[in-house]
């Protein structure tokens, strides 16, 4: 929320400014997306207004814009293609009920399963479809259209080498709007890709059967939308961060997600999510405060309602070179000279995640990843090791090193020969940690054939947890607890 003791006239200033850049940001993509899914533009730029206010009063991440997004748009298509946009609305409201409902459950911190080498394949993924995203706009329009885009990049790259009273992006917005509007340039303009004016969002109550056959057919789309909105939104937060600014909490803009999808589906609007390219739009051009959500939501809905015209005048070659210079700036170059040093596994990844964002869809992308990555790190730990030591009172000593779980129980088993051991065998997981019930499991089941051999064992340094599990061992098993220092994690926990 909003507290004005930490308010400083300079922040406010650049909030306000990097709030203006954004909300002439938001419309081409918010335009495209809502044509792309047969829907009139201001439905898109509803949304962006809509989740801009919410996410300014209670997002987890300052700074961090929100609006229609392509990811969504993408899962919409199809039931606006069967059902129509009645069934859009539904569908937007029970995914943002679906938000809310991760928010307050504080499962947001699930996102730290994405490994670091997802994130940079989503980064790049992303920068490179935002990238490609701005050739169908300026292609075909002949040489002064890449003129206009080139010079307006190298504005916004030099411009804050002279002066940082105004962002680069704005001083590129003003410069070449005035180039091409002060000298009558035949260039593409705004108002080219659609007609942008409206009116305010009005409530609206969807108009669908109250049924559990609507329930049926929009359910499966909320929840993909949910995921996919929420995916993109903590990806994007965790990018923001590394970028140097204050931590967000994730939890909290699931909260605000799902507020702001719900009211969308209310007022006539589809879901959306945060977006990489306008959030770091905004933060490059100094937007950290939530003035800059809130001043980027108020001038959009102006330029809906009231401000149309002139909007409609501004170049398109202007903020297709901002966006270029985005994409630039989002790319994670380092991660192309890391690849040579990253495990064969990370690498992989990055490039698989990538190309997957690229092809198909975000959530896709971070599917694969965070699977390849399990499999991966299953992989290269499912070992475990044993000493044995054999004492001169016919005793035997097994000392085991590893986790134990799922993908070693296995070669557990094989390690051990019941009916060549002494009459006597200890089994000492002091270096051992068991991780899940497969490995209790694994356990119980050599603790069965020892038991059936004859032989008397003795489980040294298992923590209670796990002995509370050892059903089968019953009182045909003795243990030494020497003051375990791990607990077994299980189903039952």
């Amino acid at each position: 929320m909003f507290n004005l003791s930490n308010f400083r006239a300079r922040d406010v200033k650049n909030d306000v400014l990097a709030g203006a850049v954004v909300s002439v940001a938001l419309i081409p993509e918010a335009t495209a997306f809502s044509l792309l899914a047969g829907l009139s533009p201001t439905i898109g730029l509803h949304t962006a207004f809509i989740l801009g206010i919410i996410t300014a009063f209670f997002g987890g991440k300052p700074g961090m814009i929100s609006g229609a997004a392509g990811s969504i748009v993408v899962v919409l298509i199809s039931l606006i293609t069967q059902h129509g946009y009645e069934y859009v609305l539904v569908a937007s409201i029970l995914a943002g009920l679906i938000q809310l409902a991760i928010g307050v459950l504080k499962l947001g911190k699930f996102i730290r399963l994405v490994p670091q080498p997802a994130i940079y394949g989503f980064v790049n993924g992303l920068a490179i479809v935002i990238m490609l995203a701005q050739f169908p706009m300026i292609k075909g329009q002949g040489p002064m259209m890449y003129a206009l885009v080139a010079l307006a990049m190298l504005i916004v790259w030099l411009f804050p080498k002279v002066t940082k009273i105004i962002p680069g992006s704005l001083a590129a917005l003003i410069v070449i709007s005035a180039i091409a509007i002060g000298f009558g340039l035949d260039t593409k303009r705004v108002g080219d890709l659609a007609d942008i004016s409206g009116t305010l969002p009005m409530f609206h109550l969807p108009q669908v059967p109250v049924s559990w056959e609507t329930l049926k057919i929009v359910l499966p789309y909320s929840v993909v939308i949910a995921l996919v909105g929420l995916i993109e939104s903590l990806l994007t937060l965790a990018v923001l961060d590394e970028m140097g600014s204050k931590k967000g909490a994730g939890n909290q803009e699931c909260v605000a997600q799902g507020i702001g999808n719900t009211l969308c589906g209310f007022f006539g609007s589809f879901a959306g999510c945060a977006m990489i390219g306008q959030s770091i739009i905004n933060f490059t051009s100094g937007g950290r405060g939530r003035i800059s959500n809130l001043v980027g939501a108020v001038l959009l809905i102006l330029f809906v309602v009231s401000l149309s015209q002139y909007i409609a005048l501004l170049p398109v070659a202007a903020l297709a070179g901002i966006m270029f210079v985005v994409c630039i700036n989002t790319f994670e170059w380092s991660s192309i000279k890391r690849l040579k040093r990253m495990p064969k596994a990370d690498a992989v990844i990055m490039i698989a995640v990538t190309l997957v964002t690229i092809f198909t869809d975000l959530a896709m992308a971070v599917i694969c990843g965070v699977i390849i990555s399990a499999l991966v790190f299953a992989w290269q730990h499912a070992r475990i090791t044993i000493v044995a030591q054999e004492s001169e009172e016919g005793q035997k000593t097994y000392r085991l090193e590893g986790p134990l779980f799922f993908g070693s129980t296995t070669s557990f088993q094989e390690l051990f020969d019941p009916q060549q051991d002494p009459e006597r065998v200890v089994i000492d997981f002091a270096r051992t940690r068991v991780m899940d019930s497969s490995g209790v499991e694994a356990i119980d089941k050599l603790t069965a054939r020892y038991l059936e051999a004859g032989k008397t064992l003795r489980l040294r340094h298992l923590s209670e947890d796990c002995v509370s599990l050892l059903k089968k061992a019953g009182p045909y098993c003795t243990h030494e607890l020497d003051d375990p220092d791990y607990k077994v994690a299980s189903n039952d926990a």
